[in-house]
């Protein structure tokens, strides 16, 4: 059998994860099925890394363009390739091999003001519909994104597999105690402060999250705390800008950008308390990371999150700054309850095996294969 992978959102948040963890196992449990990984021509060597049964069809087509339309049925017939996983919602009308698609969230039918125009949100539900009608079945990540493809797309429940993300393992190792001080001395952290990590955009509510920080700056005790918020295009999200001087905490808020997971994974171990005020979600890898690296969390309980986190983390509401501020508040000045929450996540984060997802997603493939 071969199986075509298209891989060109590896180096994406969330969806690049889960491309990079599913490849890696397949490699680990798989060395019979033939995987065509359609890939940016800047991967063109992934293969080398996976084995000898998987090669790489290069595809420079932007993702949700007209030209994948074309592209990806074309790799196919050219490759000979009996299925195709689409690790995203778009699946190509012209591809007519058998197919697997993963829906992660139905974010932009939930919230269709974050998108940027009507014609994105046509686009999108129509992309979400055809592959949901037309795939011969669909992944997602938590039973909450299961429940929402329901409600938004006539297909039978048992088309539908929920199968759990986890984290990158480097999350749960413990680093070396010089790297730890390096990073720390290299990014100024050696005060305590709050951590978050994640897309900077609308839905993951970080407006409140300054909002709730200012109102934390005012327990005594903690008017030096500092926020630290890692993210890509920070700077096209300038509400956060004006949120940060509107409060005056220019120097309270530090804004990193993008890190490196090695470096990520030494701030997370850094900080007092992790927050993640989304006010939607298909899965939640951060507060996963967070809890594998022992870090108490903080979190909204809406949407996947309380799925993911389970007891192990306090939840909030998301759109109420004074809850996101007193559990805040309730972490940085109880050392008994950090433990607690430390103790309980690093355990929950144990649950969470992307060699497990791997090996379902595996079977799943053999089972459309074979119908």
């Amino acid at each position: 059998m071969k199986v075509a992978i298209d891989a060109r959102k590896l180096h994406d948040f969330g969806i690049g994860t889960y491309i990079r963890n599913i490849l890696r196992q397949l490699a680990r449990i798989d060395r019979q099925t033939e995987y065509i990984l359609i890939c940016q021509p800047r991967d063109r060597e992934l293969s080398l890394s996976l084995g000898d049964n998987f090669r790489v069809e290069v595809d420079s087509s932007p993702p949700y363009s007209l030209r994948e339309q074309i592209s990806i049925p074309w790799t196919l017939v050219r490759t000979r390739a009996n299925m195709l996983h689409e690790p995203h919602y778009v699946l190509p009308p012209l591809a007519v091999c058998r197919s697997v698609v993963t829906i992660h969230d139905c974010i932009h039918l939930r919230f269709p003001q974050y998108l940027p125009n009507r014609a994105a949100l046509a686009y999108a539900r129509a992309q979400m519909r055809s592959a949901a009608r037309r795939s011969d079945r669909i992944l997602t990540v938590s039973e909450a994104s299961k429940r929402d493809i329901l409600e938004f797309f006539d297909v039978p429940p048992e088309k539908i597999t929920v199968i759990y993300n986890a984290i990158d393992e480097h999350f749960a190792t413990a680093p070396a105690q010089q790297a730890i001080q390096r990073v720390a001395e290299r990014y100024q952290l050696q005060d305590k402060f709050v951590l978050y990590v994640g897309n900077v955009k609308p839905h993951k509510n970080l407006e409140r999250l300054l909002d709730a920080f200012h109102l934390l700056r005012q327990t005594p005790g903690l008017e030096g705390v500092k926020l630290v918020i890692i993210g890509d295009e920070i700077s096209k999200y300038a509400a956060l800008r004006r949120a940060t001087h509107r409060y005056n905490l220019h120097k309270f808020v530090r804004f990193l950008g993008f890190l490196p997971d090695e470096t990520l994974a030494i701030v997370y171990r850094l900080a007092g308390v992790f927050v993640f005020p989304s006010l939607y979600e298909g899965f939640g890898l951060p507060p996963l990371e967070a809890m594998a690296s022992g870090t108490p969390v903080v979190t909204s309980n809406v949407s996947s999150l309380p799925e993911v986190v389970g007891d192990a983390a306090l939840l909030v509401d998301p759109t109420d700054p004074v809850a996101i501020a007193d559990a805040m508040r309730r972490v940085l000045t109880d050392p008994a309850l950090a433990a607690e929450l430390s103790a309980k996540g690093l355990a929950r984060a144990r649950t969470f095996s992307w060699e497990q997802a791997a090996t379902r997603i595996h079977a799943i493939y053999q089972d459309v294969g074979r119908s």
